[in-house]
């Protein structure tokens, strides 16, 4: 059974500034294979050394470390870190959560929390605020802060995964230029919250144990797919984990379309030779898509005319914000999760008990790998080739 963690090694837990305690292999048998390109870049491993903060002299060390013990055994301080190998400039897109914790202040009330990093987690950045202070105000001049007292520029993006959000995110954003993305590809910050729950939350003196989450995570009952959002054919496939890793490599060095994860920061243990199950959807179409809405309510029709395009721009193919597939057996479809909150019965099969059982050995698969799986559009299923790869994470929801 494969785990999922951060990578000790990527991750910092002696932040420079004021802290808060940061805190089996399973072949399944598919009537396809999806054979991996032959043109293939061997995936880079990024490696970060987290340098803390020194002091000249000795004794000025010895002090600081006593210090930066205290605050991490602090679970009401903040933190307020930048990796200093880290480019600022590089740092274009933000992750976001600001929400209720289960925590209760001096008059009984939740306190709200503003936690913000990067991908990587080479940026990081919490707070506290009372209740009686969460506007879009508050919010935008609490972004314009971390930029500030981190020496850091603005990002280009910022992306959240709470629909009750979204008003108040999205207006804070465009006040300052910045451009809100609603999606559920924020893995660091997910898991980040995980580590802070057992690490940070549950240790604070205002801790209230059983609290359930205020705004949980939306899960809307699955819409109808728009007919020409289906593909033409459709399987199951499955890659070794490392021709995934070669596929996510390609990304950023072929002209095909998709969205990786930082499988090193992730730290998923698991095998090379590891089967990981996908859908590869195949499609001929590739007229270049000549607009796309930007409204919350849009017609599908255009996203999948962008998965299936290889003239349409990387930057459209990356708006869908595709997070997860799920094979529905009960219902005998699958299931597209793209954004926040947003469902599409993606594909439909006759029930019989073959494809009962194919498909939730597809799914005992994804549970075997961590919840990973992939999405590749091509333009056969018998090609070698992707036009788009997407690689995709189910997690559960955070328990803030």
């Amino acid at each position: 059974m494969a785990t999922l963690s951060f990578n000790p090694t990527r991750i910092p837990h002696k932040p420079i500034s004021k802290t808060a305690s940061f805190s089996k292999h399973s072949e399944i048998p598919f009537p396809f294979s999806l054979k991996p390109s032959k043109n293939h870049v061997k995936p880079l491993h990024l490696q970060s050394n987290i340098i803390t903060k020194l002091s000249v002299s000795t004794q000025e060390e010895e002090v600081e470390t006593e210090n930066e013990d205290l605050e991490e055994d602090d679970p009401t301080a903040e933190t307020v870190y930048l990796d200093q190998e880290t480019d600022p400039d590089s740092i274009v897109e933000w992750e976001l959560d600001f929400c209720s914790r289960p925590i209760l202040d001096v008059r009984g009330k939740k306190v709200w929390e503003l936690v913000v990093c990067d991908d990587s987690l080479s940026l990081q950045f919490t707070k506290y605020f009372p209740n009686n202070v969460i506007n879009s105000i508050t919010l935008k001049d609490a972004i314009v802060s971390i930029s500030e007292d981190l020496g850091v520029p603005l990002p280009e993006r910022i992306r959240f995964f709470r629909s009750q959000m979204q008003t108040i995110i999205t207006k804070a954003c465009k006040e300052i230029g910045i451009k809100p993305i609603p999606s559920k590809r924020c893995i660091s910050l997910l898991l980040w919250l995980e580590e802070r729950y057992d690490t940070v939350y549950t240790r604070h003196p205002g801790f209230q144990k059983g609290a359930k989450p205020l705004l949980a995570l939306d899960n809307p009952f699955p819409m109808e797919l728009p007919d020409n959002l289906f593909g033409e054919k459709w399987a199951f496939v499955q890659l070794p984990y490392s021709a995934v890793r070669e596929e996510i490599a390609s990304l950023e060095t072929s002209f095909f379309f998709g969205a990786s994860l930082d499988l090193d920061l992730l730290g998923i243990e698991i095998d090379d030779k590891t089967m990981i199950p996908g859908l590869a959807v195949a499609s001929s179409r590739d007229e270049p898509l000549a607009d796309f809405p930007t409204s919350t309510s849009m017609s599908m029709k255009s996203c999948l005319t962008i998965l299936w395009s290889f003239s349409a721009s990387n930057s459209w193919m990356n708006g869908l914000e595709v997070c997860a597939i799920e094979a529905d057996t009960s219902r005998a479809c699958l299931i597209l999760s793209v954004g926040i909150a947003t469902r599409y019965v993606y594909a439909t099969y006759k029930k019989t008990p073959v494809t009962t059982a194919e498909a939730e050995a597809w799914e005992a698969a994804k549970k075997a790998c961590g919840g990973l799986h992939f999405l590749a559009i091509q333009n056969d299923l018998d090609s070698d080739d992707c036009v788009g790869f997407w690689l995709l994470l189910d997690l559960p929801p955070p328990p803030v």
